[in-house]
């Protein structure tokens, strides 16, 4: 008995001398890590329940009086876009929309659509905190609000 507690002992000790040296490595790692793309976005059917893959997707900043292209996207097959911020820049407070592309969608379909174009104008607080806007979409209604 008193082999096998040393024997567990031992392992315990072992364990942890080459737990410690991992658990900081991975740390170290995620400090070193860039940041996550500050905003996404999210487009669901209503009308089916199902992702909308192909919608294109357009970025803009408020310039003055007009708005200024940032960037641009299409909806993959799960209807995202996970980094629709321009990459290497940093967001800054501001006003910024989020223009989806729906019309081009739904005649690609052969569906009828009463918003052609979905302009979401958001303002960011906070350029440090993620921002994704999910839009609910049908033919002839939406619905957005400010995701996680």
């Amino acid at each position: 008995m008193y082999r096998t507690a040393v024997f567990v002992l031992a392992c315990l000790s072992a364990s942890a001398a080459f737990a410690a040296p991992a658990a900081s490595a991975v740390s170290a790692a995620s400090a070193a890590a860039p940041a996550a793309n500050p905003l996404s976005v999210h487009v669901l059917d209503l009308q089916s329940g199902k992702p909308t893959a192909g919608i294109a997707v357009t970025l803009e900043a408020r310039a003055g009086d007009g708005w200024r292209e940032l960037a641009a996207a299409t909806t993959d097959a799960q209807g995202r876009v996970k980094a629709l911020f321009p990459a290497g820049q940093a967001m800054a407070a501001g006003d910024y929309r989020i223009v989806f592309g729906t019309g081009e969608y739904y005649r690609q379909h052969g569906q009828p659509t009463f918003f052609p174009r979905i302009p979401v104008e958001i303002h960011v607080d906070d350029p440090a905190q993620h921002t994704h806007v999910p839009l609910l979409l049908s033919p002839f209604g939406y619905s957005t609000y400010r995701g996680n």
